[in-house]
């Protein structure tokens, strides 16, 4: 099934599973406002995560760095298409000090698409890191990556760095890249996860797709595969959600039930963690994902 266009259709009805609490709470409140009070960005906020109040009121969040700009326009994303400013060098001292004063152990670190950069913005990636570890050494550290347009010097950039989870999406299925990530490639994105493994194969690595774009179970098994071909140890697997009018319709919503299942024939490929539901997103119970992964080296 081809992906259409959204604009001769009134948009599907969004089932009651999909349904979500309203942010609430004083933890909610006081990570909004470390966030505000340090000119930060999270993702949880740009690309409007289903989550955000839930994970905000535990006292988690996605950094968000390079700005709130992305330089690419993918179909599927809520975050804004324009025109960037310079990276900011005080950025990575500004995350860390939000980290130490959240008081958190599981740091999750993103950043819009940064092509007009000569690095494609991983510097800054690899300079947040070390500030975190600074700050706070005993902090375990997630980096969701774009894809460097293919720069084996970017990624070695940050990788030198020492993250504990190096992270990057294909999003969707290779027939649907033209569609929903003009200017990305699916090659490109597998050859990232593989590269780390042939870096630093004690990095675990990290991976997303979202259903409900027009894909094909079959198109799923055979990109799982890839990944796994790929060395890939986590995988999240979550319902996408059109941000707005203007972005990619929603071509079918998928089950709980068939989530689950989605869960479980992962598992059974080799991946080490696997979230998967409606409501899952990149960073969801991201350190429950890791810990399973390293019990499951550990007992190897």
């Amino acid at each position: 099934m081809e992906i259409k266009n959204g604009q001769n259709r009134p948009p599907l009805k969004k089932p009651p599973w999909l349904k979500v609490t309203l942010p609430a709470g004083g933890a909610y409140r006081q990570i909004r406002q470390l966030i505000e009070k340090g000119g930060l960005h999270t993702v949880c906020q740009e690309a409007l995560c289903p989550n955000q109040g839930e994970c905000f009121s535990r006292g988690t969040a996605t950094f968000l760095i390079l700005g709130d700009r992305c330089t690419r326009n993918c179909r599927f994303c809520a975050v804004e298409h324009a025109p960037s400013s310079p990276a900011d060098p005080e950025e990575p001292g500004r995350v860390a000090e939000a980290v130490e004063a959240m008081g958190v152990d599981y740091v999750v670190v993103t950043s819009v698409t940064r092509d007009d950069l000569a690095d494609g913005g991983a510097d800054l990636f690899a300079q947040t890191v070390r500030e975190i570890r600074k700050r706070k050494p005993s902090a375990l550290v997630e980096l969701l990556v774009p894809d460097f347009q293919g720069s084996l010097e970017a990624l070695r950039t940050v990788l030198e760095s020492r993250p504990d989870v190096l992270n990057h999406n294909l999003e969707t299925v290779p027939r649907l890249y033209a569609t929903v990530r003009p200017g990305a490639r699916y090659e490109r994105s597998l050859e990232l996860l593989s590269r780390v493994k042939d870096l630093n194969p004690e990095i675990v690595t990290k991976s997303g797709l979202m259903l409900g774009l027009g894909e094909t179970d079959e198109e799923v098994v055979a990109t799982l595969r890839d990944l796994r071909q790929a060395r890939c140890d986590i995988l999240t697997l979550g319902q996408y959600l059109q941000p707005s009018k203007k972005h990619l319709p929603v071509e079918r919503f998928v089950e709980p039930e068939a989530f689950e299942r989605w869960q479980e024939r992962a598992l059974a490929m080799g991946f080490g963690g696997v979230a998967s539901g409606p409501l899952v997103r990149s960073s969801y119970k991201a350190r429950e994902l890791y810990e399973n992964v390293r019990a499951r080296i550990g007992s190897a």
